[in-house]
Order: structure tokens, then C-alpha cells, then sequence
């Protein structure tokens, strides 16, 4: 009876060096660094798919060692109906601990893309749509905005240019939609710090004017000075007489360059023909164009055009004579300009 005890107590304290060994073991195997390069290991992983099917994958790739012991302690961890499908990057000297928190978290790799201030819908969409990234649903202008809930409108000027991140797989429909309710608040918080007894009836005129500047001028220094302008003459009932609005209104039938025909000829957009602002904005209009819009500088200038310059800035004048001194300082350094490459 005595060697029974002792034969049994023997093989308990075995048994259980061999699990406090066991246990050691696994904790040095989840926390050692599988075998990924540098650069990272990308990891896709599908709807539904299995947790040993992945440990499998990755064993054959030859990145993680002793696969269904990582899927085993996966599933005791209760981890196998909780891994999110997409795209991963393993990093260098991830571990199968730190894999399964990503699995788990969905830390999927996001995709940037940067809808830059002062491009048309349509360059947006099409940017959207090259995007390898991008699930293009293939649907036009109008079924976009119709499945945004806002059938009516028309959608150039309606999307916030910003950075997007986002899964792969992301369609287009769902990337306007954050960009549409992204220059929703934009515009919203621009509005409610508007200066007073401005000549604009809604945050929707604020943004053509905004869309309109945004095309005017690419400094930020200019933005309020540009808005004063366009402000004055709306309140005097002048015509806005600017360039962008009269290209934007000839869409394709633009050439390189604006010609005295194409100021004379009318369409919705021409702001040499009608008075106010056009239909709809231009283009998209960023953060500074939008506060410039609600928010002009003060002063008594009524108009500006380029200097010329590098820099892309303007001379604001305040009289015509001023002004067409300006516009024919500007003619002889573009005249000047193509002397000099010609030479060259």
C-alpha cells in the first residue's frame, strides 16, 4: 500500500512537471517571433475561414512553426468565431500571441487616398475608381446621389477633399458617403461662424462661393482677400466675372486656354454674362476656403488677377484704371515669359 502512495505521488508530481514544462513551453512558443522579413508578410484572410486553415497557410509559407498548436490554443482562447476576414500586414517580429490580438481586433490594412482640394466629382470619382483598393460599383452620378439620400442634388462640391483610409474591399458608394458627411460638418461649422449680413442665403451658396475661391487661388494668405472681392460685388450687384466659373460652364469644350469667345458665351456658369453666383460649385473646396467663404476679409477691393509670379499670387486692386494696369503688367510678363522660352 506504502508503494502504491508512493508510485502515485510520483507519477502526480510528474504529471505535473510535465504540464508546469508544457505550459512554459507554450508560453515561449506564443511569445518567440515568427519568421517574417523585414518588410512584413501580408495575410488575407477570408469570410469564414478557419483558424487551421490559416495556421496551415502560414506553416507553409514557412512563417509560423507547430500550426495546430496555435489553433488549438486559439480556439481554447474562444478566438475561432472572433477572427474579422481582410487583409493583414505581419510585421517583423510579430509572435502568434500578437498575430491572434490583430486577427481578433481586425487591424486589417488600411488603404490611403487623398481627394485633393479644387477637383471636380467626376476627378474624384475617377481617382475612387483607379484605386486598386476600391470596389467600384460601377454606379453614375445620379445613382450615387440617389443612394446617398439626396436624389436632387447635383454632386459637384458636395465631398470633403481629405485623406481616406480604409479596408480593401471598400467600395466607392461608402468612401463618398464619409466624404459626404465629412463636408456636411464642415460646412455646418463654417456657416454657424459666419460674419454678419453676408449676401448669401444658405451654407449651400457659402459653398459655391467657397468652391469658387478654392479655384481662384492656391494660398492660403489670398483665400479672405479673394472672398472680400466676390462679397463686394454680390452686395453692388456686380458680376463675379471670374475664369473658373466660365471653364467649369464649358465642361469639355474647353481648349487650353480662355478666349474672348468663351467670355461671351452664356451658360448657367458664366459669371461674365449673369449676374450672382452659378447654379452649383465648381469644385471641391477645402477647410480654408470654406471659413474664407462666410468669414471675407474687410476693404474696398473690387478686383485682382495674377501677378505672375511662381508663388501663384495676385494684385488686388481697387478701381478699374488700377486694375488694368495690373491686367496689362500681368500680359507683358506672360509675353516676356514666352520670349524667354522661346530662346531658350
Amino acid at each position: 500500500m506504502r508503494r502504491l502512495l508512493i508510485t502515485l505521488l510520483m507519477l502526480c508530481l510528474l504529471a505535473v512537471a510535465g504540464g508546469v514544462a508544457g505550459y512554459a513551453w507554450l508560453e515561449r512558443y506564443l511569445d518567440a517571433p515568427m519568421r517574417i522579413d523585414e518588410g512584413g508578410a501580408r495575410l488575407d484572410v477570408g469570410s469564414g475561414q478557419s483558424l487551421s486553415a490559416l495556421a496551415t497557410g502560414l506553416a507553409g509559407r514557412e512563417i509560423m512553426t507547430h500550426p495546430r498548436v496555435f489553433a488549438r490554443w486559439a480556439r481554447w482562447q474562444g478566438a475561432d468565431q472572433r477572427i474579422q476576414a481582410g487583409e493583414y500586414l505581419l510585421p517583423a517580429g510579430a509572435t502568434p500571441r500578437t498575430l491572434l490580438a490583430m486577427l481578433v481586433q481586425g487591424r486589417v490594412v488600411l488603404h490611403p487616398l487623398t481627394v485633393v482640394e479644387g477637383w471636380r466629382f467626376d476627378e474624384m470619382l475617377a481617382a475612387l475608381r483607379a484605386h486598386e483598393a476600391v470596389r467600384d460599383t460601377g454606379m453614375s452620378a445620379a445613382e450615387i446621389m440617389a443612394a446617398l439620400g439626396e436624389p436632387d442634388l447635383h454632386p459637384e462640391g458636395l465631398f470633403f477633399p481629405d485623406t481616406y483610409r480604409f479596408a480593401r474591399g471598400t467600395s466607392d458608394l461608402d468612401i463618398l458617403r464619409q466624404a459626404r458627411e465629412r463636408m456636411r460638418r464642415q460646412l455646418e461649422d463654417a456657416w454657424s461662424q459666419r460674419a454678419e449680413g453676408l449676401p448669401l442665403a444658405s451654407p449651400y451658396e457659402a459653398l459655391i462661393l467657397a468652391s469658387i475661391i478654392e479655384k481662384e487661388t492656391g494660398l492660403d494668405a489670398e483665400r479672405e482677400r479673394v472672398s472680400g472681392v466676390f462679397v463686394r460685388r454680390l452686395r453692388l450687384g456686380m458680376r463675379l466675372q471670374t475664369d473658373p466659373t466660365v471653364i467649369y460652364g464649358l465642361g469639355a469644350d474647353f481648349g487650353d486656354r480662355l478666349r474672348r469667345d468663351d467670355l461671351r458665351r452664356d451658360t448657367p456658369y458664366n459669371t461674365y454674362t449673369r449676374h450672382g453666383l452659378p447654379p452649383t460649385p465648381i469644385a471641391l473646396a477645402g477647410q480654408r476656403s470654406l471659413r474664407a467663404a462666410v468669414n471675407p476679409a474687410d476693404g474696398d477691393e473690387l478686383y485682382f488677377v495674377a501677378t505672375g509670379r511662381p508663388d501663384g499670387s495676385h494684385y488686388f486692386s481697387v478701381t478699374l484704371e488700377e486694375h488694368n494696369r495690373a491686367v496689362a503688367r500681368y500680359l507683358q510678363r506672360m509675353r516676356e515669359r514666352r520670349a524667354a522660352a522661346e530662346e531658350s
